[in-house]
């Protein structure tokens, strides 16, 4: 296993040089600089990540991490625990919303089971189980610290065997009942932000369910008394196998450096504990859509982007990636395709001039 924080210190900045390479070309294209806005950052992004004007982008992959969360126990969700498993074994049928989304937007799953209880007997499910679900945070910390670290690990060993095999760009997703307790205790605690203003409804939770995880997050960080400025002792304490395998997800991406999507809530929160163990983390990481959970709001804020997309999803999985795949396809191919002011026989200067 790699040292979590050693591995994390090795991630590089992006290339600033062939960043300003790839904007002066843009802006010699036939368009008022500027003009196709986050069009053009993203190309810029991504060529600084890549260190080369030669984008390739044909391989995307979604890493779905999949667990359960003791804190169910506490009546958190409208939905019993075992659905954690059922829809974790739809992914392998093709009939989920992630399956139909990436198969428009061509690109891959690759489904990581860390802590589901119960087996799924499918080649397609990579069992990665550390056990079977974490412990209820209420009653006692969510894994050892050992288990934090391990979880971390096999996101990266995820990414780096994706890789292998040609992968170039990230979405994550994750699949775990309960996920969202989980990861508004974390945001309150890594952003000191009241447990209420976090808390969202999940999938739907009525009124006293609300109410329910309100009171779990807000007794299990009482009793635990997670320390801030260590991510990993707070994933430990009051976290999830997904969450935690999903920062180890942006480690591992920015640490090779390829690009990583975030989805919701669930994955804005593992991301914004990956930045925090390593602020550089950022630098690779594009935001999908604002999700319709509540905390979805102060984890963007918290890492200074922006969604691109505001599309009332709140269904996790990683549905949103997709989106943000596509908008990376046409930003790259209308940029790279399109006329300088040379090939068009245009005066640069007159040109700009009529927008001014």
């Amino acid at each position: 296993m790699y040292d979590i924080l050693e591995y994390a210190r090795e991630i590089d900045s992006r290339d600033v040089a062939i960043e300003k390479e790839v904007e002066k070309y843009i802006d010699n294209l036939t368009k008022p600089v500027g003009s196709l806005g986050i069009l053009e950052e993203i190309v810029i992004q991504l060529a600084g990540i890549q260190k080369t004007k030669n984008i390739s982008i044909d391989k995307k992959v979604i890493v779905i991490m999949c667990s359960d969360n003791g804190v169910c126990d506490e009546g958190v969700s409208e939905c019993p625990q075992n659905v954690t498993h059922q829809v974790t074994y739809n992914f392998t049928k093709g009939i989920t919303a992630i399956n139909r989304m990436t198969n428009f937007s061509r690109s891959d799953i690759h489904i990581v089971d860390l802590g589901i209880k119960g087996e799924i007997d499918s080649p397609s499910v990579h069992n990665r189980k550390i056990r079977q679900g974490t412990f209820n945070i209420c009653l006692e910390p969510a894994m050892t610290k050992k288990e934090a670290v391990m979880a971390i690990n096999l996101g990266i060993e995820a990414v780096e065997t994706l890789i292998n095999k040609g992968y170039e760009v990230f979405g994550t997703g994750e699949m775990g009942i309960g996920n969202t307790t989980t990861s508004a205790a974390v945001l309150s605690i890594l952003t000191g932000s009241d447990v209420k203003s976090v808390v969202g409804k999940g999938s739907g939770v009525k009124q006293e369910t609300f109410d329910r995880k309100v009171s779990a997050i807000t007794r299990a960080i009482q009793k635990h008394n997670p320390c801030k400025e260590d991510v990993i002792n707070v994933l430990a304490k009051v976290g999830g196998f997904d969450l935690a395998g999903l920062c180890g997800v942006f480690l591992g991406a920015a640490r090779n450096k390829k690009a990583v999507v975030i989805d919701g809530f669930i994955s804005a929160v593992a991301a914004l504990c990956a930045c925090r163990i390593e602020p550089k983390c950022k630098q690779y990481i594009f935001p999908s859509h604002m999700s319709k959970e509540t905390g979805m709001a102060i984890a963007m804020k918290a890492l200074g982007l922006e969604p691109y997309f505001h599309v009332g999803m709140r269904l996790g999985e990683g549905t949103g990636c997709t989106l943000t795949f596509q908008l990376m396809d046409i930003s790259l191919h209308t940029l790279y395709t399109m006329g300088t002011f040379e090939e068009a026989m245009i005066e640069k200067e007159n040109y700009i001039g009529i927008w001014k």
